[in-house]
């Protein structure tokens, strides 16, 4: 009986052994499982899901777009603004100030934007055959032009037509082409030169071809009309309008 008693007192103390084990073995959880798409920085990510064993994290010098970019390397919370062609600053593949590359309109060049010229600018020969006050003047990228001239009683007349333009051999001389088709057609030819500044300024001297003027050239420089007959009296200035 003492025997069975010992025994009995053994195997419940045994009982309880286990028990407590097994009630500690059950209150540790296991470590998570870690994953590069569980949406948190965990593991040895250096982002979030990205980084250490997962994908390299999104950098703005990585050439590709991704992360939050709205563009290759650019846009979103933490990369630089992407370049537009209305931002006012030459970036991206630019090759001008909002111009040139793949996305934006193609860059004026030579005689191609909006001018004016009044007062001492005006070509003197201008003012005195035709009593000219004022001239502006616009060379669109689509090579068509107009011109609005201006008398001194206000009256205005609008000449149109089409331009060709070359860069010449001499210094920053172009020569130009123009075919006036309104109101009435016929062509000139001469050169001009424009000067970078705040605003640009350019020189232009154009005669019409009707077989008794010589255009002026290149060469001749500015002042060459018929052969420098007319010195400087047929020589317009413009400045650029923004």
């Amino acid at each position: 009986m003492k025997f069975s008693l010992k025994y009995l007192m053994l195997c419940l103390l045994l009982s309880g052994t286990v028990l407590l084990v097994n009630s500690c073995g059950e209150d540790e959880e296991p470590e998570p499982m870690t994953s590069c798409t569980d949406g948190i920085q965990n593991g040895d990510e250096t982002g979030i899901d990205c980084g250490g064993s997962c994908t390299a994290c999104p950098t703005c010098t990585d050439g590709i777009q991704n992360g939050d970019e709205t563009g290759v390397d650019c846009g979103g919370a933490n990369c630089p603004a992407c370049p537009t062609c209305e931002d006012g600053i030459m970036n991206g593949d630019e090759t001008g100030v909002d111009c040139g590359g793949a996305d934006c309109p193609a860059c004026p060049e030579g005689v191609q934007g909006e001018w004016q010229s009044s007062g001492t600018n005006v070509a003197p020969l201008l003012v005195s055959l035709f009593a000219v006050d004022s001239i502006w003047a616009e060379f669109r990228l689509d090579m068509t032009y107009t011109v609005h001239q201006f008398d001194q009683s206000g009256t205005m007349l609008a000449l149109e037509g089409t331009y060709a333009q070359s860069k010449s051999s001499v210094g920053e001389i172009w020569t130009i082409t123009v075919n006036q088709t309104s109101p009435v057609a016929f062509t000139s030819s001469g050169i001009f030169e424009v000067t970078a500044g705040d605003p640009d300024v350019m020189k232009y001297e154009i005669v019409l071809e009707d077989g008794q003027n010589t255009p002026p050239t290149p060469e001749g420089g500015f002042g060459s009309t018929n052969g420098g007959a007319l010195g400087m009296l047929n020589v317009q200035t413009y400045l650029r309008l923004d």
